[in-house]
């Protein structure tokens, strides 16, 4: 079931990278599909050739650059990683009024363009709602949902309870007063983290736990959270800013109705995601197999925890 030819999928430089060197962003070609309704989506495809297919959901604000925390673990256990901008990211066409379900129809319009009639899914962070809608729309073509670091829902009392003093300021904000939030986060805070993404990652490592602080201050790490913050805003806040307001209303989906095999990943040491998020997916989706690894943290998550994240997944085996 490997990923097909669509143009040329470029995964950096076969061949001569070796398999535990990270490869820069910058390595990865930017791959453009217009989607039925006229509009672009960028994506890449790291990890492994003709593996086997696991479509990302980059989290918030982020790129399809974010896929590459993965990248050495997929090629070493034989998966091929799809990451998509969401609209209004990276090259993706802007969407208005878009719902967090719209973006089902857009992954489906991506697999078919890439002869993929089967997959998996993974959410990362603010990637999970958006994985979770793909899972509940197309049961018959998702095999298996990965949940890691998700936000959930943030309407509920007590939702940012353990979240980081900055992102729990952004989403009381966005939950009072949408439009204003919006409107600040489109118009202010995406332009400063594209034109100073070093400063983001600073100000990041100073508010973190010692676990994420670790990563976050690693020379590749900051490369590439730089490379992702300026390609999430190269069209400006407009993608980012919608994610926020949608985030902080009622969503759409009920984890409850879920019938493809899942599995989490969460920190218990997680002050941008607070663990208490994951356990409220745990206790909502059935027979979900959750992992809340002590210590761990939002960034740490993924970069000690890589191999074991895919290994949940169908060809995650590898060696």
């Amino acid at each position: 079931m490997g990923i097909q030819e669509h143009g040329t999928l470029a995964h950096g430089r076969p061949g001569i990278d070796p398999p535990d060197v990270p490869r820069p962003p910058e390595s990865f070609e930017c791959r453009m599909l217009t989607l039925p309704d006229g509009r672009r989506l960028s994506y890449l495809a790291a990890g492994a050739r003709d593996g086997y297919p696991v479509i990302y959901c980059h989290g918030f604000p982020s790129s399809r650059f974010e896929a590459l925390n993965f990248d050495q673990a997929a090629r070493r256990r034989g998966i091929t990683l799809i990451a998509a901008d969401r609209p209004g990211y990276g090259q993706s066409g802007f969407l208005e009024q878009r719902t967090l379900r719209a973006w089902a129809k857009d992954v489906a319009a991506l697999a078919d363009a890439l002869g993929l009639e089967r997959f998996s899914v993974m959410g990362v962070s603010g990637g999970a709602p958006y994985a979770l809608a793909c899972a509940l729309d197309m049961p018959e073509r998702v095999e298996r949902l990965a949940l890691v670091g998700g936000i959930g829902p943030m309407d509920a009392p007590g939702a940012t309870e353990g979240m980081g003093r900055v992102p729990a300021s952004f989403v009381a904000c966005a939950r009072r007063w949408p439009h204003l939030a919006t409107f600040a986060y489109a118009r202010l805070a995406g332009p400063v983290m594209y034109r100073f993404p070093r400063l983001v990652t600073r100000l990041l490592s100073s508010a973190a736990p010692d676990a994420d602080r670790a990563v976050i201050d690693s020379p590749w790490q900051r490369r590439l959270q730089w490379a992702s913050y300026r390609e999430a805003f190269r069209q400006g806040g407009r993608g980012a800013a919608w994610d926020l307001r949608l985030y902080t209303q009622p969503w759409e989906l009920d984890p409850g109705h879920l019938s493809v095999p899942s599995f989490l990943w969460h920190g218990e040491a997680d002050r941008t995601v607070p663990a208490a998020m994951g356990r409220a997916y745990a206790v909502q989706i059935p027979h979900c197999r959750a992992r809340f690894l002590p210590g761990e943290g939002h960034f740490s998550l993924t970069a000690n925890h890589a191999g074991g994240i895919l290994a949940d997944l169908p060809g995650g085996a590898g060696t």
